[in-house]
């Protein structure tokens, strides 16, 4: 899976920790999650999409 996180986080300037703060997980998981290492749960998907006003599919690419 492809994520969009790392390119949306440089735009609102946010660290991987602040991120992961808001989204209530730790840095190591929004590192995996860059590195499409991580598959999250609908819940931490949505969760990072809200924090960038986003929706699911336009952060996440979800190959098959």
């Amino acid at each position: 899976m492809k994520t969009r996180i790392k390119e949306l986080r440089a735009r609102e300037n946010l660290t991987q920790e602040q991120l992961a703060e808001k989204v209530g997980v730790t840095r190591m998981t929004i590192v995996f999650l860059e590195k499409g290492k991580y598959n999250p749960s609908l819940k931490l998907a949505y969760d990072v999409s809200k924090v960038f006003g986003k929706k699911i599919e336009e952060v996440f690419v979800f190959k098959e």
